[in-house]
Parts: C-alpha cells; sequence; structure tokens
C-alpha cells in the first residue's frame, strides 16, 4: 500500500459545540455537510484534508496525529511567537526531529521533520 496523504483525523470531544466554534469559528475551518451515521458528529475542511469531530472523551493516552514539517526549527520559533508551548525532542535515528503540543482540548498534535 502506498498512501497518497492523509485524508482526515478524528478527533473526540466532550461538547461537539465548542468543537463546532473552535474549529469553524476560531480557526475558520470550512464545516462540510455530514452523512448520517446514526450519531452526531461535524466535518471540517482543512486545505487538502478534512478533520472529523464526534462526541466523546478523549483518551487519556499519547495518541496523536503528526505534520510533516520542512523545518522544524522555524516552526518552533514561529509558534513560540504566537504563545504555543511546544515541547521538542531529542532527534532519534529513524525518527528525525520532533517536537509536540496540545490543542486547547487537549489533543496531542506532532511536529516531525524527516531526517
Amino acid at each position: 500500500m502506498k498512501p497518497v496523504g492523509i485524508h482526515h483525523v478524528n478527533l473526540m470531544f466532550d461538547d461537539i459545540d465548542v468543537a463546532r466554534a473552535f474549529y469553524g469559528e476560531t480557526l475558520g475551518f470550512e464545516e462540510l455537510e455530514r452523512p448520517d451515521f446514526g450519531f452526531p458528529g461535524l466535518w471540517f475542511q482543512m486545505g487538502g484534508q478534512q478533520l472529523h469531530m464526534q462526541p466523546g472523551t478523549a483518551p487519556e493516552t499519547f495518541q496523536h496525529f503528526a505534520l510533516e514539517v520542512d523545518d522544524l526549527d522555524a516552526v518552533l520559533e514561529e509558534l513560540a511567537g504566537r504563545g504555543l508551548e511546544v515541547a521538542a525532542s531529542p532527534t532519534v535515528d529513524g525518527a528525525g526531529k520532533q517536537a509536540f503540543f496540545k490543542d486547547p482540548t487537549g489533543n496531542i498534535i506532532e511536529l516531525n521533520q524527516p531526517g
């Protein structure tokens, strides 16, 4: 299998209305029409990928998704300038440079610069 990219990421939220306001209004993601799966949820477009959301509690684990970046150091500097706390990890052979941060609800996002 050779994926062509990430189609979507699914996140859980306790309050779907808060999720709609944060991702739709605050971040400006376009809300998409969502099929009726028999339970509530939201879909958003974010560039070439989608964010799918449904009510529930995010697990207290290291579950996360990763965004590939070309220059991790530059991205860390940019995010620090926006007041975002990002924890850079030591470079690991075979994993490249990595850094991690959380969104306002505690979902973990990784930044990865392949080595």
